[in-house]
């Protein structure tokens, strides 16, 4: 494994699409690190990911540490918990986030109304975790419209990110990161149209629904 590549920390990494992720970046040869509130479930979920990979021939450098110490740790942090969940933890491990690159991958799903868009107030809950976070971290938003399922199967993904910010520079790296999770990546403006996104997942769910699939979405016409 080249050892310059960073490390990243999945907050939330035990969950379906943080564990998908964690798989497909270990996977590709970065270190990761799943945080989670409790200790033991992130080794665990840790041992579980070393486990699957060890299946395929790889010998994958994936730990275990709360969601505290996996944001110190990680040089990248991405971020993967419910929306109920994501302004409490963001503003327990904000010290930790300055000058790092964060990937916010929240949809503010709101039961029992999860295939109705329901935007939270000032737009998308990326542009309030930028406000929380200050303009210190490097906010990007990614990941609202693939199935956890799918990444976690390994499988190559005919899906398409939208990846959003206000940090040029910063969304050409999680492009970079979409494509070593097997997917493409497309820098789709400043962190308002995160919106867009979080939106799309809601109508995306109610096409699950009525066609029983995992639909994604497709850029089309480019060359």
């Amino acid at each position: 494994m080249d050892k310059q590549l960073p490390v990243i920390a999945v907050l939330g990494g035990t969950g379906a699409l943080g564990f998908g992720l964690v798989l497909r970046w270990a996977l590709a040869g970065y270190p990761v690190v799943i945080g989670s509130r409790s200790l033991e479930s992130a080794q665990d979920a840790a041992e579980r990911a070393r486990a699957i990979l060890a299946e395929r021939g790889v010998r994958a450098e994936v730990g275990g540490l709360t969601n505290a110490e996996a944001a110190a740790k990680g040089q990248l942090v991405a971020v993967t918990v419910p929306y109920a969940q994501q302004q409490a933890i963001l503003s327990a491990v904000a010290p930790a986030l300055a000058g790092k690159i964060v990937i916010d991958t929240t949809v503010p799903l709101m039961p029992p109304r999860v295939g109705t868009v329901q935007l939270p107030a000032g737009g998308s809950s990326a542009v309030a975790a930028q406000a929380l976070l200050g303009d210190t971290v490097r906010l990007v938003s990614a990941f609202q419209n693939v199935a956890a399922d799918k990444l976690q199967g390994l499988e190559p993904l005919d899906c398409d990110i939208l990846v959003t910010g206000n940090d040029k520079e910063a969304c050409t790296a999680v492009i970079e990161l979409v494509r070593q999770a097997g997917m493409r990546g497309y820098y789709a403006g400043p962190l308002a149209n995160a919106a867009a996104a979080e939106a799309l997942t809601s109508v995306l769910i109610t096409i699950n629904r009525q066609f029983k699939c995992q639909a994604g979405i497709q850029i089309t016409g480019i060359a």
